[in-house]
């Protein structure tokens, strides 16, 4: 994605940043130890494209190849999901969530249901 696209979209610059809590899909931290295990932590998001971008997307479906309005919503779910997830990690007092994951599945016709979940954990350094 060109840098312009980027603009008003900073989940699509790069990876998802928290510096307060390592999100990994791995099962493990890299210098770390799991000294125990919180639980499974979540975020959900249903969301549907507004009437124009829906109207828009429509026409450009039409044509085929990939269709920008519902990118931005896909990835608009996506990003919340991700932020419910470490915020309900956050709540738990987890430095790290691991084996993290993403599904998504149509709720309704025009309505995607998005999940970002994984397991929080603290963590002891290992020397």
């Amino acid at each position: 994605m060109a840098k312009d696209e980027t603009a008003g979209h900073p989940y699509r610059v790069g990876a998802e940043v928290t510096e307060e809590i390592v999100v990994t899909t791995a099962n493990d931290v890299e210098g770390h130890r799991i000294a125990r295990y919180l639980g499974v932590v979540r975020g959900i998001v249903v969301r549907s494209p507004s009437l124009g971008k829906a109207f828009v997307g429509a026409f450009r479906s039409l044509g085929g190849g990939n269709i920008k309005e519902y990118v931005e919503v896909c990835e608009a779910a996506r990003h919340d999901a991700y932020r419910q997830m470490v915020e309900h990690a956050r709540e738990l007092g987890a430095a790290a969530i691991v084996g993290m994951r993403y599904d998504a599945t149509e709720f309704m016709q025009g309505a995607t249901e998005v999940l970002a979940y994984g397991t929080a954990v603290t963590l002891d350094r290992v020397v």
